[in-house]
């Protein structure tokens, strides 16, 4: 199963948002959805493909209340995440999947809310310390050499 979660943008409640209009209930009402973050939506899709057409379709709320869609995809890595635009790569073949591991944006998560980004590159097999702030523990997201470089 790969998993997608949007992290909604922090001026809206993203459940609300979503599940109040029409089009974007009716993308998501196949799923069972989740909040595995504060203010944030997770459903479990089948494949990579899926997750990454079901942003596709999801695209213009995205915009409007989500500050952050990611994808979980374990033949990539169980335990991290790839950014939305990493994913699209990954799915069309442009970046193969050992290949992503380097370039990293990482979430401290304070009560269960993700906060202030870090990026950071990966060097050797080690992952640089969040060093922002005090977190209770971090989420790792994977991203694309275009939003890493910025």
């Amino acid at each position: 199963m790969t998993r997608v979660c949007l992290l909604g943008d922090p001026d809206v409640e993203l459940s609300y948002e979503l599940l109040s209009r029409e089009t974007a209930r009716d993308a998501l009402a196949t799923y069972r959805i989740e909040e595995p973050f504060e203010n944030s939506v997770a459903v479990d899709t089948v494949s990579l493909g899926a997750a990454v057409s079901l942003l596709n379709d999801l695209d213009w709320y995205l915009v409007r209340f989500v500050e952050e869609a990611l994808v979980l995809e374990p033949s990539v890595a169980t335990d991290e995440w790839l950014s939305r635009d990493l994913a699209r790569e990954v799915r069309d073949g442009d970046v193969p999947p050992e290949e992503t591991d380097q370039r990293l944006k990482m979430f401290g998560l304070v009560d269960g809310r993700p906060v202030e980004p870090l990026f950071v590159r990966r060097r050797q097999g080690e992952t640089p310390e969040y060093d922002l702030r005090d977190v209770d523990e971090t989420v790792i997201v994977r991203v694309s050499e275009s939003e890493f470089s910025g």
